[in-house]
């Protein structure tokens, strides 16, 4: 994981590159466990994403109280953090035009019982809390999130 001091850093040097074209996401504990982490990545292409850069990897408890701090006085933090680092997780960097928007419109509603039929959380997430994709809400948030997990060089 990067450093959070060096996220200002990171999204003045890819401002360019993340706005409009580029988002975040994570495959989430849930999905992975029930293998279903290629389905969702299939998905993901087919939708015409490229993904810029991928890692399997398992949050920390601590890991996962940083990446989402910005809930930290939210009721539901505990729980979030907990399941977050409870197994693995895939993060990617996707890219393609209106990326955010796209993917938001890919994954579904959060509470996947009001989810379109045939997006990914209509299809694979088990609860509102166990929904299988994160997806970043802005562009902002997307440079954001993905220098958390990545550095310059491992953007292709």
């Amino acid at each position: 994981m990067r450093p959070l001091w060096g996220l200002a850093y990171f999204c003045a040097q890819n401002q360019d590159q993340m706005a409009t074209n580029r988002t975040f996401t994570m495959i989430k504990p849930d999905a992975t466990g029930a293998g279903n982490t290629g389905k969702i990545i299939d998905r993901i292409i087919e939708a015409g994403f490229t993904i810029k850069a991928m890692k399997w990897t398992q949050l920390s408890l601590a890991d996962a109280q940083a990446f989402y701090a910005v809930h930290a006085e939210r009721p539901f933090f505990g729980e979030l953090t907990e399941y977050m680092s409870s197994g693995p997780i895939v993060a990617a960097i996707l890219e393609k035009d209106n990326a955010v928007a796209d993917f938001r419109e890919l994954i579904g509603a959060t509470n996947p019982a009001e989810a379109k039929p045939g997006t990914i959380r209509a299809d694979f997430a088990e609860s509102i809390a166990a929904n299988a994709v994160h997806g970043s809400d802005s562009d902002e948030n997307a440079a954001i999130e993905g220098a958390f997990y990545f550095s310059t060089r491992e953007l292709a």
